[in-house]
């Protein structure tokens, strides 16, 4: 089962899941937290690399003086974990309260909530 990950955790494998590289540096997520506006110590985030590596989120492999980061979980997966914890604790699982919320709430646009029927239907039809 995927681990839960704090927000900085989060906003790390985001980097990392974005990087079209197989692997990522430690001076890449540097660099990119600081372009997102959000700069972190090193101590920090070598604490941070560490706890992802620790729930099985990363492995790291020693280049010299260099780390070169991996990811072990996919975004998808990561995504689908997610979503599964949070609609069983709140939905008890029950997929048509969340939708049904979603629509009442007025939290989907037309277009996403058309798009969503489109989904629906194309299932049906398997």
């Amino acid at each position: 089962m995927v681990q839960q990950i704090s927000d900085a955790e989060l906003e790390i494998m985001k980097i990392v899941w974005g990087n079209t590289d197989k692997v990522t540096l430690f001076s890449y997520i540097m660099e990119e937290l600081a372009a997102r506006g959000k700069p972190c110590q090193k101590n920090t985030l070598i604490v941070l690399l560490s706890r992802l590596m620790n729930k099985g989120f990363l492995s790291a492999k020693k280049i010299g003086r260099r780390n070169e980061y991996t990811t072990l979980v996919s975004e998808t997966e990561y995504r689908m974990a997610q979503t599964k914890s949070f609609l069983d604790k709140i939905y008890e699982g029950n997929v048509k309260c969340l939708v049904s919320n979603l629509i009442a709430g007025d939290l989907l646009t037309d277009d996403e909530y058309e798009e969503l029927k489109k989904m629906l239907e194309k299932e049906e039809e398997k």
